[in-house]
């Protein structure tokens, strides 16, 4: 009896087709953490270099009396790290405070896995530390014959 064999597929395929929804999903997170990484980013930015413009006299003065440049950055990333450094420290809290919340949700690592948390810690603070870094290498730059007469 030789019937006809419809719909013939590998392996592979009926693998990919179960799991294309799934993927489709972890593709558009992906997406969105990445936009909200970018937002995070220029938005640290956005408030130090503003931070830094309204202490343009106060950077002039410090620079006039002496001060180094260096001194001016390092203050400048040390005041926006705190800062990012807590926001890091309060988002890791609440992370951990969700994590029954979100078990459904993870496939293939635990809710409380060290490595994850590490990683986006390390990461995020990568990110804070460049976007602060550009506002503070411009007021170490700052002339301070400038900054005085500034208004």
């Amino acid at each position: 009896m030789a019937l006809p064999v419809a719909d013939v597929r590998s392996m592979d395929e009926i693998l990919e087709q179960s799991t294309a929804r799934q993927n489709f999903l972890m593709l558009l997170l992906s997406i969105f953490a990445c936009a909200a990484l970018l937002l995070a980013a220029i938005g640290i930015y956005g408030l130090i270099a503003y931070s830094v413009q309204q202490r343009t006299q106060e950077i002039g003065i410090r620079l006039a009396l002496g001060a180094e440049s260096n001194d001016v950055r390092n203050m400048v990333v040390l005041q926006g790290m705190r800062l990012a450094l807590a926001g890091v420290a309060i988002g890791l809290a609440a992370a951990f405070g969700v994590t029954r919340l979100i078990a459904s949700f993870l496939f293939g690592t635990k809710t409380t896995d060290p490595a994850v948390f590490l990683t986006v810690a390390v990461l995020l603070s990568a990110v804070a530390l460049v976007a602060v870094w550009l506002p503070a290498r411009r007021a170490s730059r700052i002339d301070p014959v400038k900054a005085l007469r500034y208004e």
